[in-house]
């Protein structure tokens, strides 16, 4: 019994290491496959999708939800820049460091026409995110609205 027990802590933690240490494919990851959509949210049980069309400068919102992200804890970017108007984060959870990629783009690039903000998030690891990454996407999109009517 002792064995076994021993043997399904060592698998527990080889797993909890993997998890924290796996390469991640940068192609993969910041190049999602976004079937065009209109405007609203999209969940799924990896993950969920929220598109909005911006009115004015979309870079500008762009920035700002950048600043939002990035400011949450365990976040970091994984590739993409406002400048280029396509930015994929990386969120671990707090025990374990699963990892959930998000992926934020705009569709247009002039600033005069209406853009498109994109939104993905979706997990690496398991079948079900259980609303992990639609509550953080609403959280962020929620603060950068309060954010923009404040101005």
């Amino acid at each position: 019994m002792k064995i076994i027990f021993l043997g399904l802590l060592g698998l527990f933690v080889a797993f909890a290491v993997y998890v924290r240490v796996a390469p991640t494919n940068v192609e993969v990851w910041h190049n999602p496959k976004l079937p065009v959509m209109f405007d609203g949210k999209y969940p799924s049980a990896v993950g969920f999708i929220s598109q909005r069309s911006l009115d004015g400068d979309g870079f500008k919102t762009l920035a700002r939800l950048d600043a939002i992200i990035r400011s949450t804890h365990r976040t970091t970017v994984l590739a993409g820049t406002v400048d280029v108007g396509k930015i994929t984060y990386i969120t671990r959870s707090r025990v374990m460091g699963f990892p959930d990629y998000t992926t934020v783009m705009l569709s247009s690039r002039d600033p005069f026409e209406k853009s498109l903000l994109q939104v993905f998030g979706r997990l690496r690891f398991g079948q079900s995110d259980i609303g992990t990454n639609r509550a953080r996407i609403e959280g962020w999109l929620k603060t950068l609205y309060e954010d923009i009517q404040m101005q």
